[in-house]
């Protein structure tokens, strides 16, 4: 917490910001987060009306104002992402945002929502790059971001299959292979029932966003390592907004223990608005005690990459049906369940 603390201090002492702004820089778990900006107003280092969070004279009176003078950022061309769109991305990115104006909406039942569509074609970028893209067969678990699309769009992969619990999704990509001639499988699938068998080791590829409880992780990846060929590859997107480094650290067990490593982790890799309409994420912020005023559109909520390689063969745990909760009341603010205790 006093990490936290200290970070959120820095920012201010630079500037004001709004609660929003504030949120956007500073990437921690969302309790912390809240927790850290009481004690400090409770303390007297920050102060804050609706429009903006400034620091106090005693808050800057804690801050090295030599630290001040070192400013590092973050590289402008690719947002810290490593990758930048050739010619050929960025022409697909332009049909991509066409396709996805049709897509469903998002739905707090499934705890739903899709990343920029921008951030989408740089993981495909990226896949690319590594040599993950080209005659591979990939499967998709859970797919609200419409990745299957981007990758239909490059006519490279071999095989593109979505498992998905949402049957909206298959009748929208059934409509997309219809008007453009793609070959996306669509398979009606609940991560908590046991993988079929004519999917397991079958794949080269597997991307995924899971849910960010415990059981939630488990079973996104548990089952996207059964899909992996020998020496697979997978991705997946995680955040530290509701995930803890607690979580953090269950992952990168799990994964070991699968004889997989990771290879890759890129901070901030996916952003994801938060507002779409019918379901707000950001409700949270307005029954927290705080003076917090409507989000102008700062898209404050992001997710870091993964990149891993099985070193070989999996090592598989058991293939059988999983409890899953779908929402960590602990760790977690940004869902219907959890604000309204507030």
């Amino acid at each position: 917490m006093e990490k936290l603390k200290a970070k959120i201090l820095r920012e201010l002492a630079v500037s004001k910001l709004t609660f929003w702004e504030l949120l956007e820089k500073v990437d921690s778990p969302l309790k912390d987060f809240i927790a850290a900006l009481k004690e400090l107003s409770r303390d007297g280092l920050i102060c804050n009306d609706e429009n903006c969070f400034y620091i106090t004279e005693n808050g800057r009176a804690r801050i090295n104002p030599k630290s001040l003078e070192f400013e590092g950022k973050i590289c402008h061309l690719c947002a810290g992402k490593r990758i930048i769109l050739g010619r050929k991305f960025k022409e697909i990115l332009k049909e991509f945002k066409r396709i996805v104006r049709r897509r469903p909406s998002p739905s707090f039942d499934f705890f739903q929502g899709y990343m920029l569509e921008e951030d989408v074609i740089a993981r495909v970028a990226l896949m690319h790059y590594y040599g993950d893209l080209d005659g591979k067969d990939i499967v998709l678990i859970g797919d609200d971001d419409l990745l299957s699309v981007a990758l239909a769009l490059t006519s490279l992969p071999s095989r593109i299959t979505v498992l998905d619990i949402d049957k909206r999704l298959g009748e929208f990509l059934q409509a997309v292979n219809k008007d453009y001639g793609f070959n996306i499988e669509f398979v009606e699938y609940d991560v908590a029932e046991p993988l079929p068998k004519n999917l397991r080791k079958k794949f080269d590829v597997f991307s995924s966003e899971p849910l960010e409880t415990i059981s939630g992780l488990k079973a996104f990846i548990l089952r996207g390592v059964a899909c992996l060929k020998e020496d697979g590859v997978g991705y997946f997107g995680l955040t530290h907004y509701e995930a803890s480094l607690k979580k953090w650290l269950f992952i990168q067990k799990l994964i070991s223990k699968m004889n997989c490593v990771i290879t890759d982790l890129i901070p901030g890799f996916s952003i994801y608005p938060t507002n779409y309409g019918n379901t707000n994420y950001d409700e949270f912020a307005y029954k927290l005690g705080l003076k917090v005023g409507k989000n102008p559109g700062i898209n404050w909520y992001k997710s870091a990459l993964f990149r891993f390689e099985v070193a070989g063969t999996a090592k598989l745990q058991a293939n059988k049906k999983l409890k899953i909760k779908f929402v960590d009341l602990d760790e977690d603010l940004t869902h219907l369940k959890a604000w309204k205790k507030f």
